[in-house]
């Protein structure tokens, strides 16, 4: 079972055991939500060698494409519970992985997770620590020993705490209106999303009070 399945499968029983239920979650409001399995999509995806085209740098593109619609998925549904903590684990994530060409793994932290030799052949994901890079910190230096036998980042652990309060806060119903504010620009494009009376109103408008019953531009009969 992979680490955040198991992150999943806690959260789950954690919220069963503080009273929650999973009812809560037919009732939550995500927007963009295309962003987050494409985006989950795009880190998987292998990119062919095109005529012309360094494959490495083509794949950082692709990288670095996903994580920009994580973190804009994220940033649209900051007001759910743990997107502050999600949106800091991809940002660190990012910060370490674009200056160096992908995530440093440091080998002692893959020995405690029970490697018994650590060659990593370096890619546009993974590559041995250099004294080179940039960060080395925040990339995978946290090994978790057997049975789960994985290394992770700084970055991963803040998201994977987002991911478990989410869950948990959200079966608790703890989980606020997940309701994005009108648009600073072109206001009209959210009208759809908004009661009848905000429609068009500017960012901070007040809501225009209603006209007295049998009164006409100023002039009450």
């Amino acid at each position: 079972m992979s680490l955040i399945a198991l992150i999943v499968v806690v959260a789950v029983l954690a919220g069963f055991l503080a009273g929650g239920s999973l009812r809560p979650f037919e009732r939550l409001r995500v927007h963009w939500w295309a962003l987050a399995p494409i985006g989950l999509a795009l880190q998987g995806t292998p990119v062919a060698e095109l005529s012309g085209v360094d494959p490495d740098r083509a794949a950082m593109g692709v990288l670095l494409v996903s994580y920009a619609m994580l973190l804009a998925f994220t940033a649209v549904n900051r007001r759910l519970p743990g997107a502050a903590l999600v949106l800091a684990g991809l940002a660190l994530n990012v910060a370490v992985i674009a200056p160096n060409g992908g995530m440093p793994v440091d080998p002692d932290a893959a020995r405690v997770a029970g490697a018994q030799r650590v060659t990593i052949e370096a890619t546009v994901k993974h590559h041995l620590v250099t004294s080179d890079d940039v960060l080395p910190f925040l990339g995978d230096v946290i090994g978790i020993p057997p049975p789960v036998r994985v290394v992770v980042s700084a970055g991963d652990v803040a998201l994977y705490a987002g991911v478990l309060a989410f869950i948990v806060m959200t079966m608790c119903g703890l989980a606020k209106r997940n309701v994005r504010p009108p648009p600073r620009w072109f206001p009209m494009y959210r009208g759809k999303h908004l009661p009848p009376e905000r429609r068009g109103l500017p960012r901070r408008g007040l809501l225009p009070s209603p006209t007295p019953a049998g009164a006409r531009w100023g002039t009450a009969r």
